[in-house]
């Protein structure tokens, strides 16, 4: 790589930086190529991005950045994990494969602001993911209505079995 490419590869590692919802950084050594390709279209299903980055070019990208405490990561095989929509989800996929391969090992990640660690990120992972909190919000804000429904109907229907039991009673 020349200069100007290195540049413009850190451009670009700043921009997915500074636009992901989440980033997430993994050591990836003595896992096989298959192993990783897995990961990668696991992550890429869930709208997550896996890239396998030189350390330095990483280390430049975030100087200056509310992301440089992750510097001291940048140590030995990263991959990194970006998502820019759901922080959810990458990381229920990158726990899930730590735990099937135990060669692999969370290093740590950002989210919102901070620095997370290896258990910071175990614990994002056991969150619900974006789809069920929505659906969870939908079923509650349904609710009030759906009682109301149930209330209002109650009435009539109530007339209505006291006036056949009337008529069953007159009948007999």
């Amino acid at each position: 790589m020349n200069r100007e490419e290195k540049s413009q590869a850190v451009d670009s590692l700043k921009e997915r930086f500074q636009g992901a919802a989440v980033t997430l950084l993994a050591e990836y050594q003595g896992l096989s190529v298959s192993d990783l390709t897995k990961l990668r279209q696991e992550l890429r299903k869930n709208d997550a991005e896996l890239k396998v980055i030189k350390n330095t070019l990483a280390s430049l990208a975030i100087k200056g950045t509310e992301m440089e405490p992750l510097a001291k990561l940048f140590v030995g095989p990263t991959a990194v994990v970006t998502s820019l929509k759901d922080p959810v989800t990458p990381a229920k996929v990158l726990v899930k494969f730590v735990k099937d391969f135990e060669k692999a090992k969370i290093k740590g990640g950002f989210l919102s602001g901070k620095v997370m660690a290896p258990a910071d990120i175990d614990t994002l992972s056991k969150l619900p993911s974006r789809e069920e909190m929505l659906s969870k919000l939908l079923g509650s804000m349904l609710a009030p209505a759906q009682n109301l429904v149930n209330v209002m109907s109650a009435m009539p229907r109530k007339l209505v079995t006291v006036l056949a039991a009337i008529r069953d009673k007159k009948s007999a």
